[in-house]
This record gives C-alpha cells, structure tokens and sequence, in this order.
C-alpha cells in the first residue's frame, strides 16, 4: 500500500492520502486528545506527540503537528501509524456502545425561517464551489449560521490555524457569497 501526501496551505499540516475512502459521508476534525478517544487512528496520531489536529476528509487524512516540531521526524511515525491502521482495514472509529461517539456539531445557529431562501443559496454555493476547494488543501469548511447578513462558518483541518486562513475567508469567500447572495455582509468563523 503506498499512502501519498501532499502540502498544504498551512506549513504544519499536511495531507496524507492512504488511496481509499477514509469516510464514507461528512468529515470529522479531532483537535484534542480527547476527542481523538473517539477514533483508534486519531488517537494513535496524537499520541506520537507533536501531533495537535486530524482531520478525517472523504479520501484524506490531514494531520497538524505542533509549533517547533519537524515534519521530517514527525512524517515517517504518521505514515508507520496510517499505514498499519489501512492495510489491517481496522475500524476507523469506536463502537458507540464503548461509549465513544461522533459528537454533534456544536456552536451552530438558529436559522430564522424567514431566511430560508437565503440560507439555501448559501449552502448551496458553500457545497458546491468552496468545499471542494478546500479539501483539496486539506480542510473543510462546515456552515454553522446565517444571522442579520452575517455567515458564520466553522474552519476544520489544514483550514484551522491555517495562516492564509483569514485572506481566504474575507477575500475568496466572503466575495464569492455576496457577489451570489446580496444579503450577506460578511463573513465570520466560529
């Protein structure tokens, strides 16, 4: 099994491509070892120790390592890790009955009714034109709430802590839903 990787926008994460599905639908983004208890395979990346965020994408698994470490000492234990996990096709998270789930998603926002419109286009446009980008760097962007013209979104993987975040959301984002979406303003993660 050959897992390829691929840089990133953001130079402490890279994605690493084990050549098959990863998840079957969604994504999941683990930034504590806490979280990563829910997952046999996050929790083996977090524990080699310099690693601070996985993220499960559809074909990907992008890993974020901390401030001052090396991808060159670090690359080598993730590969050593996925590989194993892939190739033993073990599970790539708990029984729910071990108690370990897939949480929610927190920090969402109640949608008035009245925008239903509105918030269709914009999910439409997010689903469509800004996630697959974004997973192509690593990341995903999820739809948290629309509010008064304000879009909130919710930056995950190599999207997260990323430096170029930022430029991407107020200027490739933001333009794109209001050029779309005359209702929105801004732009805001959450």
């Amino acid at each position: 099994m050959l897992i390829e990787t691929e840089a990133t926008p953001n130079p402490a994460t890279l994605k690493f491509l084990p050549g098959r599905v990863v998840m079957d639908a969604g994504t999941r983004d683990f930034a504590t070892p806490e979280e990563a208890e829910a997952s046999p395979l996050a929790e083996a990346l977090f524990g080699l120790g310099d690693v601070t965020g996985v993220f499960f994408g559809r074909d990907f698994v992008s890993v974020t390592i901390a401030p001052g470490a090396d991808w060159r000492d670090a690359k080598p234990d993730i590969l050593s890790i996925l590989l194993d996990h892939f190739s033993a096709h073990m599970p790539l998270f708990r029984s729910a009955s071990a108690d370990f789930a897939v949480p929610a998603e927190a920090e969402s926002f109640a949608d008035d009714p009245a925008d239903a419109e509105i918030v269709a286009q914009i999910r439409e446009l997010i689903d469509t034109r800004v996630r697959p980008a974004v997973a192509n760097d690593g990341g995903d962007i999820v739809y948290r709430g629309f509010d008064k013209g304000k879009v909130y979104l919710r930056m995950q993987g190599a999207c997260a802590g990323c430096p170029s975040s930022s430029a991407t959301l107020k200027n490739g984002i933001e333009q794109l839903l209001r050029h779309y979406v005359p209702e929105v303003t801004e732009v805001r993660a959450v």
